[in-house]
């Protein structure tokens, strides 16, 4: 009977051990992503960034079309941005959890 008890241990513990390798693999694909977020949000603040040098430069005729896309760059910037916290979040409750 106690060697029954110790396998049925032993298959709990390759349990909780594939679980935990399954969480770390989980954790490494979610750090990816950030990190792949960062470089996308860095990338759309540089474009917004270069977009409001140019608008400052050009004369008081002014096109609406650069400020249209830099709306549309501050507004990806900041989805990105949000994007970016909900992975940091989830990541942390996955971490916290295991």
């Amino acid at each position: 009977q106690s060697e029954k008890q110790l396998q049925d241990l032993v298959k709990q513990q390759d349990n909780k051990i594939t679980q935990l390798i399954d969480y770390s693999a989980e954790v490494k694909r979610l750090e990816a992503e950030v990190s792949q977020l960062k470089r996308l949000l860095q990338h759309a603040e540089t474009e917004a960034k270069t977009l409001w040098q140019e608008l400052r430069l050009q004369e008081p005729k002014v096109d609406t079309t650069p400020v249209q896309e830099r709306i549309l760059l501050r507004q990806q910037v900041d989805k990105l941005r949000q994007l970016m916290l909900d992975k940091d979040d989830e990541k942390w409750r996955i971490s916290k959890k295991y």
